[in-house]
């Protein structure tokens, strides 16, 4: 099985939301989506990583599952405002490795590692 790309991913999720007559949330409403989830994952990385265990009535759900809502619902965002989240990405990437270029301490190179 092929790795999805970015783009498979946008086309997943628009050919899943096409199939209703509702189409996409408004974008303040999948905003409000995507803070319901962002607490629904802060939730779960608290109860592992965290001082909150969970309560024994509690239902199981894992970080993975969470970080999947929160990857549907941004792509449904990104696709309800016709934005290529690959374009983003490699923008933000950019601004990242020049605006940031020397803000961060890098790691040493292991010249032994014959790998390289």
């Amino acid at each position: 099985m092929r790795l999805k790309t970015i783009h498979d991913l946008q086309k997943d999720v628009d050919q899943y939301i096409s199939q209703f007559q509702e189409g996409y949330f408004s974008p303040l409403a999948l905003t409000a989506r995507m803070t319901e989830e962002l607490g629904e994952l802060a939730r779960e990385v608290n109860h592992y990583y965290g001082e909150k265990p969970k309560k024994s009535t509690e239902k199981e759900k894992t970080i993975e599952e969470e970080v999947g809502d929160m990857l549907f619902v941004l792509i449904c965002f990104a696709n309800s405002l016709e934005i290529d989240l690959e374009e983003a990405h490699n923008r933000v990437m950019e601004k990242f490795k020049t605006r940031d270029a020397n803000r961060w301490t890098k790691k040493e190179e292991n010249h032994n590692d014959e790998s390289n």
